[in-house]
């Protein structure tokens, strides 16, 4: 069954401690935390003293997506401030091996990230060495973005390579993923789906998009 990971980006951050218990209490899996830095993206969002903050609320993992410049220099800070899964964007750089390598020797799950206009074929030098590979089906920045569905054959062709090459590596996907198309996500692949505005901003409380997103993905 495919776990979902509501992303904290969509919640109320009034509210942001009572819209994590909620969503942990409605059954999530783990928590995506996207971090954003208004050059990688054109948008800034939270930093490490967010996500330690958030950090006794809940054991879940803590899957931190850093859609930032200069990771290296941050990865630290966000694994003192509880991260347990770290993604960087394969677009960052050309030194993915040892940003990899800098994640691992924290004793974290590694993630590469890839936009929509990336080739998938960019991840392979480094398959063997990563936990997760998120294939992004908006170009990042900004919640509430539609899907971009050419995106599901890409989806499709990420699992086939992790299959083939009998890699340990835990497919997700991120952007736009609501009620309509959550199961054809689920089916092109993904052991991982991200929900934003679905699961805090929906047609009912985030205990019911929880619980709807959960029974529509099979």
């Amino acid at each position: 069954m495919a776990k979902i990971a509501p992303s904290i980006l969509s919640a109320d951050f009034s509210h942001l401690g009572e819209d994590v218990k909620r969503v942990v209490s409605a059954g999530a899996d783990l928590l995506h935390i996207d971090i954003m830095d208004g050059s990688f993206v054109p948008n800034i969002s939270i930093g490490p003293l967010v996500v330690k903050s958030l950090r006794p609320i809940t054991e879940i993992p803590f899957d931190v997506h850093l859609m930032i410049s200069d990771p290296d220099k941050y990865i630290p800070e966000f694994v003192s401030a509880g991260a347990d899964i770290i993604t960087v964007h394969a677009e960052t750089g050309h030194h993915l091996h040892r940003t990899i390598s800098l994640i691992k020797s924290q004793e974290k799950q590694a993630g590469l990230a890839i936009n929509p206009a990336t080739p998938l074929n960019i991840i392979e030098p480094v398959l063997p060495d990563l936990n997760l590979i998120l294939i992004m089906t908006v170009n990042p920045g900004f919640g509430g973005q539609k899907f971009i569905t050419s995106m599901l054959d890409k989806i499709r062709s990420a699992r086939k390579l992790i299959n083939e090459g009998g890699f340990d590596i835990q497919l997700e996907v991120d952007g736009g993923i609501n009620r309509e198309n959550v199961a054809e996500v689920v089916e092109a692949g993904a052991d991982i789906y991200v929900a934003g505005n679905a699961a805090f901003k929906g047609e009912g409380t985030i205990e019911e998009n929880i619980k709807t997103l959960k029974e529509l993905s099979g």
